[in-house]
């Protein structure tokens, strides 16, 4: 088994550490960053498809939907 990157696990302590504190806040603003239902343009829902290729063609299409969509708003 390879292993790839590590992680440092920080010990729980009963006292707050302003450093922590910090890197606590820069992981909230960088959750808030990711992308949501409105850039991705891939409706919510469940679906329900008879193959693979029409599965595609639908991604494809809200892609190009989300795109079109984009270069409209700004021209």
């Amino acid at each position: 088994m390879r292993t790839i990157g590590y992680r440092k696990e920080h010990p729980i302590t009963f006292s707050a550490s302003a450093a922590l504190l910090a890197e606590g806040a820069r992981f909230n603003d960088e959750i808030h960053r990711l992308p949501t239902g409105n850039t991705t343009f891939v409706p919510k829902g469940i679906f329900r498809f008879s193959s693979h290729e029409a599965a595609n063609r639908h991604e494809i299409d809200c892609l190009v939907e989300g795109m079109a969509r984009i270069a409209l708003g700004r021209a």
